[in-house]
């Protein structure tokens, strides 16, 4: 089955609207609070709202739901854009602010006063929880819910002027404090805020809550359908109510599992404090499972799509096991990066019978089963760099398939080589090895018929390059950091998650650009960092080649 034409419970829900005729167009909405930076659990949303709006030909709308000037900022703003585009969405034309429609929801706000729906309460914010009660309790009734309408409307008038301090009154619905769903015992709509907010200025000083905000955006914009995740619906009872009430244009809510991953916490509060506290090194750090984290780390846009669209679309809660979405990044890198030469932990091989003074340039192809991605030049010369382990004075079976002394082993795509001899320190550490080769075997592709035990990756000593490594690793040690309620889930951030080593490189990766990806052959898969430079390569490891062992 293609994405196209895979289906889920809210497909059929749509699929039943188009056919009977209740809706004949699809129009969704992706309305992130521009208030930190996404990460991956935002990508399941971002590609429901887009990839159904592509699916029945309709339109997906961007809308920032900057309700809360506190908490926002432009460079969120930015930076959701960026994030959007790179899964391989785009908006075109449909971009939208809450505070563009503040005049219209304060009309709605006077509209429900004067209905008698809506009230000034000036309870302290202490007493609310009391007042609120128990899911097993009524509510007990506020002071002000038997304020006249025009007692309201004036209180209200004040509260947009500016006579009350922060806090000191609300205004909130009139429903039922007695209702089994505390969302419907009168809740706030309006909130008294002095903030300067990034797209209003200092225009008002009071915002609506997020509740009251949501619907009423979705109906203006022309929302058929309202994509939320499970915590929203206990939500949709007052989403309804706020749209009869004001008998308006009435989308439909509906409600979805969120994507939850092991060794990860998905709550832009929690990551904004590892940000704030100087834990990571910012919200794009490679450990973290923000959107440009995991761009700047190497994975890859196909990548999570792909794995949000094998999870599907549910109603159950789950928690998805970080391995299947690592096994998908590395199925599409294996696919499209460019192969390269590095050598990690280097021990150096002189070859006795190669010219000092010669250098030659063997051809390597870029990728092993497509042509199409060309080849690159690595130049060889008498002294090169080899991993460490890929020398052993004793193996421990036959399955070693590097160098001990008389064993002879191919140098991809150069020659065959021999070990002779071995040098070592006064504690015994093995630092060059002595080789022989087979001139004659010059190419090393195999071809020439010749078995041998091993192949291994090399780079000529005299052009190396020496690159900074960043390992990359989870950033928590436990599958669910936030398992335990007491616990701070700070405690679990895995120390060894970053490692920086240098290494030798092939001289032409110097000339990556930053996100370039490769894959170092027989190492795992790594990506040019963002600082990045010919003068100061910088690589961070996406992942292994293979899953670690448990």
């Amino acid at each position: 089955m293609t994405e196209e034409t895979k289906t889920n419970f809210i497909h059929d829900i749509i699929e039943a609207d188009l056919a009977s005729g209740k809706r004949t167009e699809i129009v969704t909405r992706f309305p992130p609070e521009p208030n930190g930076y996404l990460h991956i659990g935002h990508a399941k949303a971002i590609c429901l709202d887009f990839g159904t709006a592509e699916k029945y030909n309709g339109r997906c709308n961007l809308r920032f739901d900057d309700t809360n000037p506190d908490a926002e900022d432009e460079e969120y703003v930015q930076a959701i854009q960026d994030d959007i585009k790179w899964l391989g969405f785009d908006w075109g034309e449909n971009r939208y602010w809450a505070s563009n429609y503040f005049e219209q929801m304060h009309g709605y706000a006077v509209a429900l006063i004067k209905k008698g729906k809506a009230y000034v309460c000036q309870l302290p914010q202490a007493d609310f929880k009391e007042y609120r009660g128990a899911p097993t309790e009524p509510g007990k009734e506020p002071p002000g819910r038997k304020h006249s309408v025009e007692e309201n409307l004036a209180l209200f008038e004040q509260m947009k002027n500016g006579t009350f301090e922060d806090g000191a009154c609300v205004l909130r619905a009139r429903i039922d404090m007695a209702s089994p769903n505390l969302h419907l015992r009168d809740p706030a709509l309006y909130r008294i805020k002095r903030a300067h907010h990034h797209n209003t200025g200092d225009t008002w000083c009071i915002y609506p809550m997020y509740d009251f905000a949501h619907c009423i955006e979705d109906s203006l914009e022309g929302v058929t359908h309202s994509m939320c995740t499970l915590e929203f619906e206990v939500h949709r009872p007052l989403y309804d109510w706020i749209l009869n009430e004001l008998n308006i244009f009435h989308p439909q809510q509906i409600e979805f599992s969120r994507l939850n991953l092991t060794y990860t916490v998905m709550s832009k509060r929690k990551l904004l404090e590892l940000v704030n506290e100087n834990l990571v090194n910012g919200w794009d750090d490679p450990r973290m499972p923000t959107l440009c984290g995991m761009r700047r780390r190497g994975f890859t846009a196909a990548a999570i799509r792909n794995f949000c669209g094998i999870l599907g679309v549910t109603k159950v809660e789950s928690i998805s096991e970080i391995e299947l979405f690592e096994s998908l990044v590395r199925d599409d890198l294996n696919e499209t990066s460019f192969r390269a030469m590095a050598v990690i932990d280097p021990i150096k091989v002189v070859l006795e019978n190669y010219p000092a003074d010669l250098t030659e340039e063997f051809e390597l192809p870029n990728h092993p089963k497509k042509e199409e991605l060309g080849i690159r030049t690595v130049p060889f010369s008498r002294e090169l760099w080899i991993e460490r382990s890929d020398y052993i004075d004793v193996p421990p079976n036959n399955k070693f398939k590097g160098f001990f002394v008389g064993r002879e082993v191919r140098l991809r795509g150069a020659y065959l080589a021999t070990c002779t001899a071995v040098e070592k320190d006064s504690d015994g550490n093995v630092i060059q090895i002595q080789c022989d080769l087979d001139l004659d075997s010059k190419g090393g592709n195999g071809l020439d018929g010749r078995k041998v035990k091993g192949t291994i990756h090399w780079v000529s000593a005299l052009h190396a390059v020496d690159a900074e490594i960043r390992n990359y690793d989870r950033l928590f040690t436990e599958e669910n950091p936030l398992a335990d309620k007491d616990a701070d889930f700070k405690e679990f951030i895995n120390s060894a998650a970053l490692e920086i080593t240098t290494a030798k490189l092939e001289s032409g990766l110097a000339k990556s650009k930053p996100s370039d990806r490769f894959q170092f052959e027989r190492i795992g898969y790594f990506c040019a960092d963002l600082d990045h430079t010919e003068a100061t390569p910088i690589f961070n490891r996406t992942l292994t080649l293979r899953a670690p062992r448990k």
